[in-house]
């Protein structure tokens, strides 16, 4: 039997003594977050994506908000003290996070960045989010994640 091969973000929950679950399902290239919540069985309302933003200070932010839903870059910016943020181009993922489209995790990027985590994950005791590269899902607490990567929770979409 081949041994899951751990991400950054298995490695590091593990080191901080983080209780998750791993949820993997079967997945070759880019699906958005909808549709992996289908695959997984994840309630939609408790699955999360990663995003992540340029300020005009040209520091980076990491954004976890509800997979249905959309970000919003002025109340996003206000949140981390920006003027304005503006997503990075999807070439640039890889780059500045260490993840690839689909698999970018808030835990285990190449540098901590300012994150917030969408308000609503603290109505849940557990979450879904990116377990670091395609096909893997975490199952963990809004609260264990968010006082692992030193988030702020914000109400930050549309």
């Amino acid at each position: 039997m081949a041994k899951e091969q751990k991400t950054n973000a298995m490695r590091i929950l593990e080191k901080n003594k983080i209780p998750y679950e791993l949820i993997t399902y079967e997945c070759d290239e880019f699906i958005d977050g909808l549709h992996t919540a289908e695959k997984t069985g994840a309630p939609v309302v408790q699955s999360f994506k990663t995003l992540v933003a340029q300020g005009k200070s040209r520091e980076y932010y990491v954004f976890v908000i509800p997979i249905a839903e959309e970000v919003q870059l002025k109340t996003a910016a206000k949140a981390v003290g920006e003027k304005s943020v503006e997503m990075i181009h999807v070439k640039d993922i890889n780059k500045i996070t260490g993840y690839i489209r689909g698999g970018c995790s808030p835990v285990g990027m190449k540098k901590q960045y300012k994150t917030i985590i969408h308000s609503s994950a603290r109505k849940y005791n557990e979450i879904y989010i990116s377990g670091g590269k395609l096909g893997t899902t975490i199952r963990l607490s809004p609260l264990a994640l968010q006082s692992l990567v030193k988030a702020e929770f914000a109400d930050i979409v549309v």
